[in-house]
């Protein structure tokens, strides 16, 4: 499976947007840049759609007529950018690759897609997409896809995590959110199965410190998680293991993210950064 990191930033992108602190004026004089997070597998499935989206397609060659199935973790702006998707065809757009569209999300991503796209969404385009309401604690299954969905602890409602399978790959997706819950542990034991052959952890704190109620991962948080994934038995020696969803609030320069693959056994996702699995 073909793994493409096309946004691996927090909300406020790097260099966030209005800001003018030492670290943010650095990374504009650099071209150093990190846009909103946004994960494709296997080309057809994304996880989160952000306002950068048409950059992911124009900077890394992204076809996003051919994502079937997008699921969102949740309905924050910088994760699920519903306004762009009135553009999925009639003159805007011809010959797509992928006729449908399907989404899943919670009730809020739902009620998002419906704010977002009411004024100027056309019959033609709304009409391919497929909207499917989920939430934690559920199995899904559609063409060669197994999806398990668990809670995020996050700050919106009822914020979701995903395990994907396809074809004996196994991907866990952990952004936005802060140390998995007991909950969500009791239930990743209890689907079982091989290890995961990726893992993606939220690391917007970096080396700060996570606070218990936190609704971000630090790599603190994230060795903690990982510890606990090896427990149940879904992390072991050949599972990747991937960081991102970076904030300029803890300076993530190349520096400092190269000590954190030292240190913690990850590779810091970048922009662009694909692998296959």
């Amino acid at each position: 499976m073909r793994v493409q990191y096309l946004g691996t930033s927090a909300a406020e992108g790097i260099p966030a947007c209005f800001c003018n602190c030492a670290f943010c004026r650095e990374a504009k004089r650099r071209g150093y840049i990190r846009t909103r997070s946004q994960v494709l597998l296997g080309g057809e499935l994304s996880i989160d759609y952000p306002p950068d989206a048409f950059a992911h397609a124009m900077r890394f060659g992204a076809d996003l007529s051919a994502i079937r199935y997008l699921f969102v973790t949740h309905a924050h702006m910088d994760h699920f950018y519903a306004q762009d998707l009135i553009l999925r065809g009639y003159k805007y757009a011809h010959e797509i690759t992928e006729k449908e569209l399907h989404i899943f999300g919670n009730e809020e991503v739902l009620e998002v897609y419906a704010e977002g796209t009411a004024r100027e969404m056309r019959p033609e385009i709304g009409s391919a997409i497929k909207l499917h309401k989920i939430g934690a604690f559920e199995e899904i299954t559609f063409d060669e896809w197994k999806v398990w969905t668990l809670p995020a602890k996050h700050s919106s409602r009822e914020p979701l995590l995903f395990l994907f399978e396809k074809a004996g790959k196994r991907v866990l997706h952990l952004t936005d959110t802060g140390g998995l819950t007991e909950e969500a542990v009791r239930f990743l034991s209890s689907v079982g199965g091989p290890a995961c052959d990726l893992v993606t952890l939220d690391c917007t704190f970096l080396y700060g410190t996570t606070e218990k109620t936190a609704r971000h991962m630090g790599l603190d948080e994230d060795a903690r998680t990982m510890e606990k994934l090896s427990r149940i038995g879904l992390l072991d020696g050949h599972t990747v293991r991937v960081i991102t969803h970076f904030s300029h609030n803890s300076a993530p320069g190349e520096e400092l993210l190269a000590r954190a693959e030292r240190e913690y056994g990850v590779i810091a996702a970048y922009d662009g950064m694909t692998l296959d699995i």
